[in-house]
């Protein structure tokens, strides 16, 4: 077993060596129930098997040790050499393969629940939810909040919230479902969404923005015109900025739904298709989003991401965000 143990473990580094390398993609949360069942078997097979055979040989020496005192003891003999308490510990003892597997099962059992079930961590990668998310944020994302879904499959067997245009939500990039993206949600099923001259418009109605003061990005160490814009009942900032036009790319697009966009040098309109939202990043000139690789179905969703527990960088940025 000590070898199984060993090649179990070689076969995780390799496979985690590769991914940080980027010789392979990676899924985080397939490792984990990965893990949570091998540690399983080891745990039970522990319990089952080899707690008690040990147990059994310790009980048995301790037979023993007990019968040779009284034959001494009937010869006269009254003190014996040896301590047989050391050795009946060590009988007892996991071996380290076994500390390395089942020891760890209650605790990856715990992390795999938590994180398929109620909270899930990210780090923000890119600027693209400047100026709500920072570089380097660590935020939480609730996962039950949309209902609840079944690990790795991301299978929706419990629905809760449904989702409200201005959430800000993590959700498996179309384009390759093993990245996470976070974006806010614009657009919902059966609305059309116009981002025309950088004015974002719903149902042919303009979103309520107003001018805010403007933003200092410390990147570039430059001002950035920022707005305050409202989206559902909640208010928040994005950054517009009339000197960087966005540039859409090559038309006809290619993505799922596409012949569900018109595309023109002013910007795009959207019909977003039933199970389908249309996101958007906050830094609305520094966004790969909906308008590039279109929308999100459902069956993507990860959850509504709501607060920040940590930027290193900054202490300050620790709390809850719209």
């Amino acid at each position: 077993m000590s070898s199984i143990t060993a090649a179990l473990y070689g076969a995780l580094v390799v496979y985690l060596g590769g991914w940080f390398l980027g010789f392979w993609g990676g899924n985080f949360s397939l490792l984990l129930f990965v893990l949570t069942l091998v540690t399983l078997c080891f745990w039970l097979a522990e319990r089952l098997r080899f707690a008690p055979a040990r147990q059994a040989a310790a009980a048995a020496m301790e037979r023993q040790d007990g019968a040779r005192r009284v034959e001494l003891n009937k010869m006269g003999i009254d003190k014996v050499d040896g301590n047989v308490a050391q050795a009946y510990e060590k009988l007892l003892m996991q071996p380290w393969w076994m500390d390395w597997t089942a020891g760890l099962f209650p605790v990856i059992l715990i992390v795999f629940l938590l994180r398929s079930f109620l909270f899930e961590p990210f780090k923000i990668p890119s600027g693209s939810m400047i100026p709500t998310l920072m570089i380097g944020d660590l935020i939480l994302v609730n996962k039950f909040h949309y209902g609840v879904r079944l690990p790795v499959v991301n299978r929706k067997v419990i629905d809760n919230n449904p989702v409200q245009r201005g959430d800000v939500m993590v959700f498996r990039y179309p384009v390759d479902p093993r990245q996470d993206y976070i974006k806010r949600v614009v657009g919902l099923p059966g609305d059309e969404v116009a981002y025309l001259n950088q004015r974002l418009s719903l149902n042919g109605q303009p979103v309520e923005t107003k001018a805010g003061p403007e933003f200092f990005d410390a990147d570039s160490l430059r001002y950035e015109p920022m707005f305050t814009e409202k989206l559902g009942a909640l208010e928040h900032q994005i950054l517009v900025n009339p000197r960087r036009q966005a540039y859409y790319g090559p038309d006809p697009k290619n993505f799922p739904g596409a012949e569900n966009c018109r595309y023109s040098p002013e910007g795009v309109v959207c019909k977003v298709p039933p199970g389908h939202y249309f996101m958007m990043g906050d830094n609305r000139d520094n966004s790969q989003d909906s308008r590039y690789w279109g929308f999100v179905p459902d069956a993507n969703i990860v959850g509504k991401a709501f607060f920040v527990w940590m930027n290193f960088g900054n202490l300050g940025r620790v709390g809850s965000f719209h």
